[in-house]
């Protein structure tokens, strides 16, 4: 297994254990766990696979999808045992955002796809999956909530994915750094609470 299938691997699981711990938090059924848990962990990468005309990555690997339910049924037996579930969400997403921006931008570059292309399929990879759990879940998603720096790490990391391969890095060794970095500016913003600038509305002008 190569490091882009890891970290691959690694975004699916951890995306499905938010989305399952969201399923918790809504009491639904062991179906409703599963449907959340795999939504959450497969959204990105399947619509950056259709965007990138290849195999999407459940339907080559099936594997994917029983990563995703094994989560769904872990959590359904053991979300109960977290003191908060709030805040394992979070940090658990920043987990799971940091491998899936590295994933997607790495695979976009190994395709050969030009640098716009590798930043868009970093951050979609990243955010789509999370933005999708909350919407379905009826909850503001943490792509949007005011002053989230959330798609902006997931930039960060891929730019970064770039930036170290443009010194002639490979692509795999890259794709672990940007997933580093990225967790890195996600643990700060959620630990430091840092928040972007905002609009201000301003009286109508005469």
């Amino acid at each position: 297994m190569s490091p882009l299938e890891a970290l691959d691997y690694a975004s699916v699981f951890v995306f499905a254990l938010t989305g399952a711990l969201v399923a918790s938090r809504a009491q639904l059924d062991i179906v409703g766990f599963a449907f959340l848990a795999c939504l959450t962990a497969l959204g990105g990468g399947t619509m950056r696979d259709l965007l990138l005309d290849r195999e999407v990555l459940w339907i080559s690997d099936p594997a994917y999808l029983g990563l995703a339910c094994t989560a769904a049924v872990l959590v359904f037996f053991t979300a109960h045992l977290l003191e908060s579930r709030a805040r394992a969400i979070v940090w658990l997403d920043a987990a799971a955002l940091a491998f899936a921006v590295a994933a997607g931008a790495g695979i976009a570059m190994d395709s050969g796809q030009s640098w716009p292309i590798v930043l868009v399929m970093g951050v979609m990879t990243g955010c789509l999956g999370g933005l999708m759990r909350d919407v379905v879940a009826n909850e503001v998603p943490l792509l949007l909530k005011q002053g989230e720096p959330y798609a902006t790490c997931a930039l960060g990391g891929a730019i970064t994915l770039l930036a170290a391969h443009g010194t002639g890095m490979l692509a795999d060794r890259a794709a672990l750094i940007a997933a580093i970095l990225t967790f890195v500016l996600r643990g700060c913003a959620i630990g430091t609470n840092w928040r972007l600038p905002t609009y201000k509305s301003r009286p109508p002008r005469r």
